[in-house]
């Protein structure tokens, strides 16, 4: 008598959909297509149906199954945005709902719903791409010999910024646009392929948030030609190049301000003027002016064109441009940009928080909130680091917290949105990973899941070299080019082969998320499209052996598997290819 060992059961045990391709079998495209979906129920249900909401009306109809635990669902599609989910009843389910949250046995809101829009999304090259951001002062220096401005604080390019200080915004180390020039060779041979700039337009600091003018690139970066020349050489190679656009506020010293442009600005009863956090030195822009807006506007546009031909903007505390007090006009700053970006340009919203409910018309958003805080408070080391303001550190949490908060910033948008998104471990804003991680080993089981996750990986120029900060401006450290010795060699040839793993498979850059086994040390999903699929197995610690249902794993990176098991080890990042069936 032969004896048959039960199959370990897995996440991929309970139902799912998502908004990727293999499950969103027709999408729409214009208002009064017909939406064609799909998910998959293992076990039995009894019935199957979809329900979405049509002008403001929750409507519903019953699935259809299409064998192999798969059924379908078709609608009409009547609004630029329509949220819908799942509902499973009878058999093994007795009742339950499936949104983009996860099976709940009760009654939800909407807000966690899959939406479909209309939308097209962001340009078609960006999906695909890796983002590399640079902060020009910090990056590399030709020695322009321009004269230093009276705000500058002269530093000597191998010397650590202040950091905090009355000195920190003014600290002039000399990197200009000509250097980066000179270093595309070194972006092309990491692999990324697009650009981002923080703000290149004259000011009164390093950090160029204090614009003085939009319509000139600042003589200390070389000026307008080296842009022009920057971004010709860029594209020689086929890659991108997006810029940094304060859509919130400019410089107390910009020509719009200094010339007494009252309409553009925000002013109160007293007649003073409203700044960014109270920053004298950056007043907010007045979002109600149609003057404001055609000017930014033109800002926007211009830049696109050439000899300049920026391919997008990232733009600067979008959730708080047009939001002042009582005021709240947000959405009409990305509709007033999104207005004059063509096709084939980019347009990414820096947001810390909750994103969701402010996606308007951008194409996605700095993903902090869903990406980067799960990854810090799973993989973070023994650091004290203050927690995004709030009075407590950096929490550390298990593998189930991780996932569950990428699920919960994944639920209740496009799936544009999600793919057309940043999945960054840190920024010119943050702490470097590498000081969160307090290992390599750690360190790159985060690049592993952000070269994985749907969504577009961004890193900060001197990530892959090992560099640390503990804070924003403490992380704005220069590139030591010419000290090679303190570079970490061996993460960045690991860069290198997971970005070259994520530009190669067209699954990381489109396919869906399910995830196989979550647990405190460890976290196994399947990226998948219809002709294709990959498992990837994060660990932060040695844990217990998963078993998985392939017993075919072509390994893409990291260790061989065995037949049906995952390797136990860890700090590990692997990925495989499921080649069964």
């Amino acid at each position: 008598m032969t004896v048959v060992a039960a199959r370990t059961p897995t996440l991929l045990d309970e139902p799912h959909h998502d908004g990727s391709d293999l499950y969103v079998v027709e999408h729409p495209d214009e208002i009064g297509d017909e939406a064609v979906v799909r998910i998959r129920v293992p076990g039995d249900a009894e019935t199957v149906a979809v329900r979405w909401v049509e002008d403001g009306e929750a409507r519903g109809v019953a699935a259809d199954p299409d064998a192999d635990g798969w059924w379908i669902g078709r609608f009409t599609i009547r609004n630029p945005s329509t949220s819908y989910r799942w509902l499973l009843a009878g058999g093994d389910y007795d009742y339950a709902w499936l949104n983009g949250a996860g099976l709940v046995r009760h009654d939800v809101p909407d807000a966690d719903d899959f939406v479909l829009s209309i939308d097209p999304g962001g340009p078609a090259w960006h999906s695909e791409s890796v983002v590399y951001e640079i902060f020009p002062d910090r990056f590399a220096s030709t020695g322009l010999g321009v004269d230093a401005p009276e705000w500058a604080v002269r530093r000597d390019w191998d010397r650590l910024p202040e950091g905090r200080g009355e000195n920190t915004p003014f600290e002039w180390f000399g990197g200009d646009l000509p250097g980066i020039e000179q270093r595309l060779d070194h972006i092309e041979s990491l692999g990324a392929n697009v650009i981002y700039l923080t703000p290149i337009f004259p000011a009164g600091s390093t950090h160029r948030y204090d614009s003085t003018t939009f319509d000139h690139v600042d003589p200390l970066l070389g000026g307008d030609e080296a842009l022009a020349s920057l971004t010709r050489a860029a594209h020689a190679r086929g890659m991108r190049v997006v810029n940094d656009l304060t859509t919130n506020h400019t410089g107390d010293k910009h020509e719009w301000f200094v010339a007494g442009e009252r309409e553009l600005y925000l002013f109160d009863e007293s007649g003073d003027y409203e700044a960014w956090w109270g920053i004298k030195s950056l007043p907010k822009l007045n979002w109600r002016s149609p003057e404001l807006r055609k000017r930014v506007q033109d800002v926007a546009s211009k830049w696109f064109q050439e000899p300049y031909s920026l391919d997008g903007w990232r733009v600067d505390v979008a959730n708080m441009s047009g939001r002042t007090g009582a005021t709240d006009v947000n959405a009409d700053v990305s509709a007033s940009v999104r207005a004059v970006v063509g096709p084939e340009h980019l347009l990414v919203a820096e947001h810390f928080h909750d994103y969701r409910g402010d996606i308007a018309s951008w194409h996605g958003a700095m993903n902090y909130a869903g990406f980067s805080r799960p990854v810090w408070t799973w993989l973070r080391g023994d650091v004290d680091i203050p927690y995004f303001g709030l009075p407590v550190s950096m929490p550390r949490l298990d593998g189930r917290s991780a996932v569950a908060t990428m699920r919960a910033f994944r639920a209740g948008i496009p799936w544009q949105f999600t793919l057309n998104s940043w999945t960054i471990l840190d920024s010119h804003d943050s702490p470097r990973f590498r000081t969160i991680a307090g290992a390599r080993e750690r360190q790159l089981v985060g690049i592993g899941l952000q070269m994985t996750t749907p969504g577009v990986p961004m890193l900060y120029a001197g990530d892959e070299l090992g560099l640390e900060g503990a804070w924003g401006e403490d992380a704005r450290r220069t590139m030591p080019w010419d000290r090679e010795d303190t570079w970490d060699t061996t993460l960045l040839a690991a860069y290198r082969e997971l970005i070259a793993l994520r530009r190669r498979e067209p699954t990381l850059a489109r396919g869906g998320i399910r995830y196989v086994h979550v647990s405190a040390d460890a976290i196994a999903y399947v990226r998948e499209t219809r002709d294709d699929a990959l498992l990837c197995l994060a660990s932060r610690a040695s844990h217990d052996a998963i078993h998985v249902p392939f017993t075919s794993l072509e390994t893409l990176y990291g260790a061989d598997a065995g037949e049906g098991i995952l390797p136990a080890d860890g700090p590990a990042f692997h990925v495989w290819r499921i080649c069964d069936g």
